[in-house]
């Protein structure tokens, strides 16, 4: 089954490539759309830009939540339950689709689709920074064109009908979230469900950064915000740690240390992430900033290096056993 159909917009056309079911849904403020996506270059090759199911999870957005893409929100809803369409775009409604893309890259990803933006628009954070990460979006920044995106849409849910998830959420619910993740976190990791406790420590701090984007760094409401970031990363490098994710730990916590380096705990962690991964020279370098920080933890500093010490001389003991016979003349 293909029909094409022109909407009462200017430069989109629509195929219908199968059927949907039933009455077009109601597609009201805060309702949850669901559905995979294909976006393709207007080219001979119909070049494939991204694929959601190759993510293997579905895409979703909230109506009336202002998606940068504006568009989509106009093609979902001129479909059925079950549909899958084609639509072309022209280039008036393209021009955002790299940024777009570049964020959800990184949550597939699992990460912070704000990370590394200064506090500006999208496409202001563009012109900053060049490039978008990826080669592939950088070609169609600098030369925007008119893209195809195919769409299954899988269902339409009324607001009162699921739960929301925080970046769909206001300023106060987001704010009133982050608390709840926090206490289900630290439940999780009492369960030693490591990797699901760190989900909710992560939920907690990308909603806190999206909040975050919206305020002048280093003024008293970023600040504040801030305050609250900073345990909610420290308990995820702990479950990182717990889950031998070392240099996951490293990353997160130097970071961390950018910004606020008298952060004894932070040292800590990262001295143990180093330790792990046998970076003696930095393990003992921040276990020692530790302890001149914070003397209270001057006992576990002293562990660690014990612990350390004797870690490093029995693979240095190993190293030799394995290495003794490399460059000895064999005799006979």
């Amino acid at each position: 089954m293909e029909e094409t159909y022109l909407l009462n917009v200017e430069g989109v056309r629509k195929k219908i490539l199968h059927g949907g079911q039933g009455e077009l849904p109601k597609f009201q403020d805060g309702s949850k759309i669901t559905f995979h996506f294909q976006t393709l270059k207007d080219d001979f090759e119909r070049t494939v830009i991204d694929d959601s199911r190759e993510a293997g999870i579905p895409m979703e957005i909230i109506v009336g939540k202002m998606f940068k893409l504006e568009i989509w929100e106009t093609l979902l809803s001129s479909m059925r339950a079950g549909e899958v369409a084609e639509f072309w775009c022209d280039t008036i409604h393209t021009g955002m689709y790299a940024l777009v893309s570049r964020g959800m890259r990184r949550i597939a990803e699992g990460r912070d689709p704000l990370e590394g933006q200064k506090h500006r628009c999208g496409m202001g954070n563009m012109f900053d920074y060049h490039s978008t990460g990826y080669a592939d979006l950088d070609e169609l920044q600098r030369t925007p064109q008119p893209l195809i995106f195919i769409m299954e849409l899988f269902r339409v849910e009324e607001p009162s009908a699921y739960k929301r998830d925080t970046w769909a959420m206001s300023k106060e619910e987001k704010l009133a979230a982050v608390p709840v993740l926090h206490s289900e976190g630290n439940r999780l990791v009492l369960r030693k469900e490591f990797a699901q406790a760190a989900a909710k420590y992560q939920e907690a701090v990308i909603c806190l950064r999206n909040l975050q984007a919206k305020e002048k760094p280093w003024e008293d409401g970023w600040l504040k915000l801030e305050s609250l970031v900073t345990p909610l990363v420290l308990n995820y490098c702990q479950c990182q740690l717990e889950l031998g994710e070392y240099y996951e730990v490293l990353e997160h916590t130097t970071e961390l240390l950018q910004k606020h380096n008298d952060n004894a705990k932070a040292y800590f962690k990262r001295a143990k992430a180093h330790a792990a991964v046998w970076n003696e020279r930095e393990a003992r370098e921040d276990f020692l900033r530790v302890a001149h920080l914070d003397p209270s933890m001057a006992a576990a500093v002293k562990k660690e290096l014990k612990q350390l010490g004797e870690r490093m001389r029995k693979k240095h003991v190993e190293d030799r056993k394995r290495y003794q016979g490399l460059f000895q003349t064999p005799r006979g």
